[in-house]
């Protein structure tokens, strides 16, 4: 595939992937039940499903195979199936679940169309924002509000890391969390604050809008960050994994250049791609 899609396809499955977003998060603001419970659950007994994901994602999936029925798709909550047009759908429904189930603010559905296993379009929604965040390969990042009006999306200029704000995400196998709440315990004296919203679209999404200097989480899947990671890029940010390697489920690092250069080598030499901490690094 060449560096950068036909722009007129990009374009296509951006309108696409903004509108079912757009429908998906319709129908988890105001489908919401008074009774929510949980479904299901994943990694731990905390780890939830609720029946609004598995209801979002029957939506997108119906929505983009009506229109586009030759595609790939692979969901978070099990919609999943080998297409023949080169393109795949990487959709979480409701990102952010336990925010959702608790009734917080924070959670937002997140779609990317991947062509030939490339990211180049991408969406994320926070309708209790108001905002959606939409980026296509080479196009740039924006962020639409209630206005409709597109508005440019930038990262902050770097400050020295010891003035950033880093948001974080912590799992929900306890062993895990453990040696990130470790991790963070390091970090903090290092940096300006850390935030937890729990949402990792919305993190990487505020990284793109300039809310946050930086990002990092262990353990995210590819519906996790797809769409984040992407709008992100599109906006000035870095992203990577560990040193030298793209954003995966060992290590997912965004931020500023300059915050980026400061923050992923630390992270990387204290094990923050393993579950117990090293003590390398002072």
């Amino acid at each position: 595939m060449s560096e950068h899609p036909e722009p007129a396809l990009a374009a296509a499955l951006l309108e696409l992937a903004a509108e079912a977003a757009r429908r998906a998060g319709t129908l988890l603001r105001d489908g919401r039940p008074a009774d929510l419970g949980v479904a299901a659950t994943k990694s731990s007994p905390i780890d939830v499903v609720t029946e609004m994901d598995v209801a979002a994602e029957r939506l997108i999936i119906d929505f983009l195979t009506e229109r586009r029925p030759e595609d790939g798709v692979l969901g978070e909550e099990g919609g999943e199936r080998a297409g023949t047009s080169g393109v795949r759908w990487v959709i979480d429904p409701l990102d952010g679940t336990v925010n959702y189930l608790y009734g917080l603010p924070q959670w937002a559905v997140s779609i990317a169309a991947e062509v030939e296993g490339r990211v180049v379009a991408a969406v994320v929604e926070a309708p209790m924002r108001g905002e959606s965040y939409q980026a296509t390969l080479g196009g740039g990042a924006r962020r639409i509000t209630a206005t409709g009006l597109p508005q440019p999306m930038t990262t902050r200029p770097s400050p020295p890391l010891d003035q950033a704000l880093i948001a974080t995400g912590f799992n929900y196998v306890a062993t895990v969390r453990t040696a990130q709440a470790a991790l963070a315990t390091r970090l903090i004296p290092r940096v300006r604050d850390i935030r937890r919203s729990g949402s990792a679209a919305i993190d990487l999404a505020d990284v793109a809008g300039g809310r946050l200097d930086g990002y990092y989480e262990r353990g995210l899947m590819p519906w996790d960050l797809a769409a984040g990671d992407l709008i992100a890029r599109e906006a000035g940010a870095l992203t990577g994994g560990r040193v030298g390697q793209r954003p995966d489920g060992d290590l997912t690092v965004a931020a500023s250049p300059g915050v980026f250069a400061a923050l992923q080598p630390l992270l990387d030499e204290w094990g923050a791609w393993h579950d117990e901490m090293t003590d390398a690094g002072g």
